[in-house]
C-alpha cells in the first residue's frame, strides 16, 4: 500500500480499495415456477463472486430451512440440494410435488445483512369437467354437445374415452360406428385438452350417465335428461342443473361439427 507524505511531514495513508466482488443474484431467475402434481420441481438459484459464503433455500409458509449449501436439513425426504463444485447454481429439488408444496421459496446468500431472491411455486392438480355438469337437459331429436374439458395436464393423454351407462347397461363403451349413426367425437389435446361427444339425434335411451376418462386423469361425469315435450324446469332436482333448450344446443353442436369435418379434411 503507497503512503503518501505531506510537505509538513505527515503521513496520509489511504483509504482501502472499495470491494466489489458482493454476491449478487443472475438476473435471468424466474420468480414464478410451476410443477405438477407427483411429478418433479426443481428450483434453481444462481449467485455471482459467492467467495466464501453458503447458499440456504428457506421455505416461506414455515421459514424452514431446508437446504445449506449441499446439506439438507429437513425429515422430508422428498426434499434434497443439489450444487456441483465450481459452478454458481444452487439447486432445491422437491420429488413428487404435492399441493402443499405450494408457495414462496428463499434463497439466501449468507452475507451480513442477509441477501435474499424470492421465487414462488405453483403445484398444478389435473382435473376434469363436463361442461354444464351435474345435469344436462335436450329436449327429443336435438343434437346431444357433450364437452368434456381437461386442465392442467403434464402431457397430453393417450387417448380419451367416452362411456354411458342407464337402467340396461353400466359404463358401455360408446361405438362410433354402430349402425344407428350420427355418433362422433373431436379430440384437440394439448395442456387444455377439449373432447366433444356429438350425438346428432337425442333419443329417450340416451338418457343416463356420461363418463369422459383419459388416459392420465380420473373420470368426470354429467347425467343428461332427454325430454319428450316436458317442460325442462319441471325436471331440475338440483340447482346447479343447465337446461339447454334444443335450438341452444344445435347452435353449439354445430360448431362442434364444423371443428371434426376440418380435423377430418387435415384443416
Amino acid at each position: 500500500m503507497a503512503v503518501l507524505t505531506l510537505t509538513s511531514g505527515e503521513r496520509l495513508i489511504p483509504p482501502p480499495p472499495l470491494i466489489t466482488d458482493q454476491p449478487y443474484f443472475d438476473s435471468s431467475m424466474r420468480v414464478n415456477q410451476t410443477a405438477h402434481v407427483g411429478r418433479q420441481a426443481e428450483l434453481h438459484c444462481r449467485v455471482h463472486s459467492i467467495g466464501n459464503r453458503t447458499v440456504s433455500w428457506i421455505r416461506g409458509r414455515d421459514l424452514r430451512i431446508l437446504t445449506v449449501g449441499r446439506y439438507t436439513y429437513t425429515t422430508d425426504l422428498r426434499y434434497e440440494a443439489l450444487h456441483q463444485n465450481g459452478t454458481n447454481q444452487w439447486t432445491l429439488r422437491i420429488r413428487s410435488a404435492q399441493p402443499r408444496d405450494q408457495g414462496t421459496y428463499e434463497c439466501q446468500v449468507s452475507t451480513k445483512p442477509v441477501k435474499t431472491f424470492t421465487t414462488y411455486l405453483r403445484v398444478l392438480e389435473p382435473r376434469g369437467e363436463i361442461l354444464g355438469s351435474p345435469d344436462l337437459y335436450v329436449q327429443k331429436g336435438s343434437m346431444i354437445n357433450l364437452t368434456c374439458v381437461l386442465h392442467d395436464l403434464p402431457e397430453p393423454p393417450r387417448y380419451v374415452r367416452w362411456y354411458h351407462s342407464n337402467k340396461h347397461h353400466t359404463n358401455r363403451n360408446i361405438s362410433y360406428s354402430s349402425s344407428r349413426g350420427g355418433v362422433s367425437m373431436i379430440v384437440e389435446k394439448g395442456p387444455t385438452t377439449i373432447s366433444y361427444l356429438l350425438i346428432t339425434s337425442a333419443r329417450v335411451e340416451d338418457n343416463g350417465v356420461y363418463t369422459c376418462a383419459a388416459s392420465n386423469l380420473n373420470s368426470t361425469s354429467v347425467t343428461l335428461h332427454v325430454l319428450n315435450g316436458e317442460h325442462p324446469a319441471a325436471m331440475q332436482t338440483n340447482r346447479g342443473a343447465s337446461v339447454f333448450k334444443g335450438a341452444d344446443l344445435l347452435a353449439v353442436g354445430t360448431i362442434a361439427r364444423i371443428l371434426w369435418q376440418g380435423w377430418l379434411h387435415g384443416t
